[in-house]
């Protein structure tokens, strides 16, 4: 009788998520969403950000015209940050969030978490890395201990295994299945 594995998936892409202080009370029901979503939640941090911290993590929205009320709305109460893992992540919890504005967000992505936790265009309930790079540097902010390697993808991630972690395997499976224990209980 033949056993089958599952592939083990490797997930090299992370992305940040954060639950805004008006929807926090929905925490569990959210991450519950995010996991059946095909997340891994790698870190996972609940922390109130000071008015200056919120002016420093949305440094880009700086000059616009609603980012005294998003700095006050963010440091208005605590906050929950998690990494978040899988195959194209930033993508997917793009997707997975919809449309920045919640009001737009009910018609055009009705079961978009925004749409089912967002009341408008700024409490819009998450936060969503836009890209690889911001999702790098936002994570380093929340979460300054955590170590992020440039980690390789695709056929450098296969190139990777092949020439450094199976070999190393092979060689330790072998010797491993050469002894015999003398006493193996």
């Amino acid at each position: 009788m033949e056993v089958l594995m599952p592939e083990p998936q490797l997930y090299v892409e992370r992305t940040l998520a954060i639950i805004k202080p008006d929807v926090i009370d929905k925490e569990e029901e959210i991450e519950d969403l995010i996991l059946r979503s095909g997340f891994h939640i790698i870190q996972k941090r609940k922390l109130q950000l000071s008015p200056e911290q919120c002016s420093n993590f949305y440094a880009e929205q700086f000059g616009k015209v609603f980012f005294p009320n998003l700095t006050a709305y963010m440091s208005s109460g605590p906050i929950v940050a998690m990494v978040l893992a899988r195959n194209s992540a930033v993508s997917y919890w793009k997707e997975l969030l919809g449309p920045s504005n919640s009001l737009r967000a009910r018609i055009t992505h009705p079961h978009s978490l925004r749409a089912l936790y967002g009341t408008d265009e700024l409490r819009n309930g998450l936060h969503g890395s836009l890209s690889i790079f911001s999702a790098e540097k936002e994570i380093r902010f929340i979460f300054p201990e955590a170590i992020l390697e440039p980690l390789p993808t695709g056929q450098r991630a296969r190139d990777y295994l092949n020439l450094y972690v199976k070999p190393t395997l092979l060689a330790g499976l072998t010797a491993l299945c050469k002894e015999k224990p003398a006493d193996p209980m």
